[in-house]
């Protein structure tokens, strides 16, 4: 699994009280763990760091989603599915300058 590829994977709830399979984009991928940031479908309302995403057979989606860059989370490997797709590069774009706005990067 590499960056921008969208697995399915167990995110916990920010609480900690459980979690949820969903997908979620790679961020980083060590031996032993992956940093993603969780995708919802939940698109009511929107951060100004979430990237829209549109259902496509490359990225593996079936509705339009948001991929959220405040919900990151490094977990195990063996918690990932699942390879569903990839971002497209405008996609990939859009997410990198968003996490730069999120941690206030130049």
């Amino acid at each position: 699994m590499a960056k921008d590829d969208i697995v399915l994977i167990t995110f916990p709830f920010t609480n900690l009280s459980g979690s949820k399979l969903r997908p979620a984009v790679v961020l980083a991928n060590t031996n032993l763990d992956l940093t993603v940031c969780f995708i919802t479908t939940q698109t009511g309302w929107q951060e100004p760091t979430d990237t829209v995403m549109m259902p496509h057979p490359s990225n593996g989606l079936r509705k339009q989603s948001l991929i959220r860059t405040s919900k990151i989370a490094t977990l195990d490997r063996s918690l990932a599915k699942g390879l569903l797709g990839r971002l497209s590069a405008n996609e990939l774009t859009d997410m990198d300058s968003k996490l730069k706005i999120l941690f206030q990067l130049p």
